[in-house]
């Protein structure tokens, strides 16, 4: 039997993203990519609950730099 693909979703501890994601892309991500001919995609996905409502000033740094890093899509939700 051949193996033709993977797929696999984590949840991130948000106060420890960065080890982490470093740990799956050392771990998983490098022994896939090492294959011949495997071609990647990688997403991102992030969701907040905000119970009290985010400040007019996260909206616009967290839109801002959400631009800036070509996130593909990204917006904040209204009560």
């Amino acid at each position: 039997m051949r193996i033709a693909g993977f797929h696999g979703t984590a949840m991130l501890d948000a106060a420890r993203v960065g080890r982490d994601a470093g740990r799956i892309a050392d771990e998983v991500i490098a022994h896939l990519a090492g294959l011949v001919g495997s071609k990647l995609t990688v997403t991102l996905e992030i969701e907040a609950e905000v119970p009290s409502g985010a400040p007019e000033h996260v909206v616009r740094t967290v839109t801002e730099n959400c631009r800036t890093l070509k996130f593909n899509s990204q917006g904040f939700e209204k009560e």
